[in-house]
């Protein structure tokens, strides 16, 4: 008994007039013998079935059809046009379940099928996928190699939930200033300020308290801002380090960035990585910037970014600032 091969080029639908269910498909094949020699300008009997479901589903649609390959061995069908042994091409609902295509085929131009395939059928929503150029020899399906290299083998369903989001990355300008560290593929991370806020400030409003600011991580320095300024109020007038970037603003083509914090220690050292990126900085003696995690009611972190050294400072230290905020 021969043996052949298929090899499936192309599976498109062509759309009525209504943009509705297509009424047929275009469907081509290439035939080859167990020599692996093109079976060329000669009949062959074709059985064609839809199937709901999975592989072995309910049948929804089957034909027949005897074309004939051409001189390069290929047959070029319409599915839908053939004779009819049961259902409904048109009645499919094609939205309702996952649909897959058997085909029989008879290398003689009979209805003695020799060989049955069967693949799923991919749709956005109607244009169908050609399978990958799947290759059925002796009913088992092997994948294309061109489709296994390809980049479309390796989105992932995590990938498309990011299709129409705005993606990020180190050094781009954006919501007011620099982004200096990104997560989640780029879509959150943080942004700089593209200045110093102060060069000679403070971290305390005159009083020592223990304001409990000692979150340390990204984002971090948000909450400890709020609890600093919670704890610090007005104090004796002279403003300090969180209430310096809590009270900036940036715009930027009419957007008003007002959510700016005083970085956790560990922000700070995330900024030190980029800050040839970030640029902006103005510390020509190679002071610390203050961080906002507390280490007690009179101290609290401080970094070099010049340096990558830091340590404890008395919070009455006069030194740089750099407000961040997050996305």
């Amino acid at each position: 008994m021969k043996k052949i091969i298929l090899v499936f080029t192309v599976v498109l639908f062509s759309f009525n007039m209504f943009a509705q269910a297509p009424e047929l498909m275009s469907y081509q094949a290439v035939i080859r013998n167990s020599s692996n020699a093109l079976v060329v300008s000669s009949p062959v009997g074709m059985k064609i079935s839809i199937l709901q479901g999975s592989a072995s589903g309910t049948i929804m649609y089957v034909e027949t059809q005897t074309p004939s390959t051409n001189v390069n061995g290929l047959i070029s069908i319409e599915i839908g046009s053939g004779t009819i042994v049961t259902g409904k091409l048109s009645a499919i609902n094609w939205a309702k379940s996952t649909y897959f295509i058997q085909t029989e085929v008879d290398p003689t131009g009979g209805t003695n099928y020799t060989i049955t395939g069967t693949s799923q059928l991919l749709s956005v929503p109607y244009a169908l996928n050609a399978l990958k150029a799947d290759s059925l020899v002796g009913g088992i399906v092997e994948k294309e190699p061109a489709y296994n290299a390809s980049v479309a083998k390796s989105i992932t369903a995590s990938d498309t939930t990011k299709w129409g989001q705005e993606i990020h990355h180190i050094g781009d300008s954006y919501g007011g200033g620099i982004v200096f560290y990104v997560y989640d593929g780029g879509l959150h991370g943080l942004i700089a300020a593209t200045k110093d806020q102060d060069t000679a400030m403070r971290w305390y409003a005159g009083t020592y308290t223990n304001s409990l600011a000692l979150a340390n991580g990204i984002g971090a320095g948000k909450s400890n801002t709020e609890l600093i300024i919670a704890s610090q109020g007005y104090g004796d007038g002279a403003t300090y380090a969180a209430r310096v970037c809590h009270e900036y603003k940036d715009t930027v083509g009419g957007v008003v960035y007002a959510d700016w914090y005083l970085p956790s220690l560990k922000e700070l050292q995330l900024l030190y990585y980029q800050k040839n990126v970030v640029g902006g900085f103005e510390n020509e003696y190679n002071l610390p910037y203050w961080s906002s995690t507390e280490y007690n009611n009179t101290l609290c972190w401080q970094w070099g970014l010049s340096q990558n050294l830091g340590g404890e400072g008395n919070k009455n230290l006069l030194l740089f600032v750099r407000a961040i905020r997050s996305f």
